[in-house]
């Protein structure tokens, strides 16, 4: 295995974009719009370069993301066994994005470690798996997955390779990960990065619309029914809850991406620090995700008492405990932050 016993720094590997290669691109399973939009940003690019690029996705994605430049051309490993797995072993160079520990691969952890690629991570989350990694940059304070690409696009000196299309897929991640830009992740380099791509034409009214504006009726069904039945609000914790059973995923037929996004209506609620969603999904696990205003760490709640982690403010976790008894531990431990849940907050303006 092609192991550093050190992450090395990502401005290393400009000297070898001189150098086209194979390269495989990749992301964390069941990848949102940072996910897809920086591995296909990111294979855009290296393809002006003159490398050969080959996207690879751990498990299917979300249907609203197909338009991007470049979906038609990833492929789903779970769909794909023998040629995913025959490229990731062949490959001289392998980009991980928007993950930074092998396990959010899912099924892809095992070949990923054992592949002898040059592996380079460009990732915003905490507490990387540096030593999984040849190369690489993690940077907790980028609005995005995206962002970093575009940055080493800028850094490494080919500004001038960036075309609508790349544009397009990073414009995506930015977009998407930092809530529409209203997240505090949302730096001036976000803005002076968009400034780049509306020079170059990027019409980000249509992928506003691709994006939000393309929902199935089911879908918006299954949103009104989580509002409606499945909400809880604990006014003692300013916190609200919302556990999905699998009944109603399969009632309303909900695929990929169907219940992205819907923590953050909870955070709508006035008053409202902390907001959660448990979704049982299948028989192994029950999936949270966090969100939260102002100093609530949702990264150190999630990796304390649901095996998962991510940003400050946006994170996920994992339990094997049933629906109900997860919402009762979420319940139990919710009482050990009442202080800074209930402390005041205001937005700064």
């Amino acid at each position: 295995m092609n192991f550093a016993r050190l992450m090395e720094p990502i401005t290393e590997i400009y000297s070898y974009l001189k150098q086209p290669k194979e390269a495989f691109i990749t992301m964390h399973q069941k990848p949102d719009g940072d996910a897809l939009g920086s591995t296909l940003g990111l294979s855009l690019f290296l393809k002006k370069l003159g490398f050969r690029t080959h996207v690879i996705s751990p498990t299917n994605w979300p249907a609203f993301l197909n338009w991007l430049p470049g979906c038609d051309q990833v492929l789903d490993y779970e769909a794909n066994l023998d040629l995913t797995k025959k490229i990731i072993s062949n490959c001289e160079y392998i980009f991980c994005l928007d993950f930074n520990v092998l396990s959010r691969t899912k099924n892809m952890e095992s070949l990923l470690a054992e592949a002898d690629g040059i592996k380079v991570l460009i990732d915003h989350h905490e507490q990387p798996q540096k030593e999984s990694f040849n190369y690489g940059i993690s940077n907790t304070n980028k609005s995005s997955t995206c962002e970093m690409v575009y940055d080493l696009i800028v850094d490494a000196g080919y500004a001038h390779l960036i075309d609508t299309e790349i544009a397009t897929c990073l414009y995506t991640g930015m977009m998407t990960d930092t809530g529409s830009f209203r997240f505090p992740s949302t730096k001036a380099s976000v803005h002076q990065a968009i400034t780049h791509f509306k020079h170059l034409g990027l019409n980000h009214t249509a992928i506003h619309e691709r994006i939000y504006d393309s929902f199935m009726e089911s879908r918006l069904r299954f949103l009104g029914n989580a509002l409606l039945n499945r909400m809880e609000v604990l006014y003692e914790f300013n916190t609200a809850i919302m556990a999905i059973p699998k009944s109603d995923l399969v009632k309303f037929s909900t695929k990929t991406g169907d219940t992205e996004g819907i923590v953050n209506y909870m955070l709508a609620l006035q008053g409202i620090k902390f907001a959660a969603i448990v979704i049982d999904r299948d028989d192994s696990a029950r999936k949270w995700s966090f969100r939260s205003k102002g100093k609530f760490d949702v990264n150190t709640f999630a990796r304390k008492h649901f095996n998962g982690g991510g940003h400050k403010n946006a994170a996920g976790g994992a339990t094997s405990d049933s629906l109900e008894e997860t919402v009762a531990n979420f319940k139990k431990v919710i009482r050990e932050y009442v202080s800074e849940l209930t402390e005041p907050y205001i937005s700064e303006l």
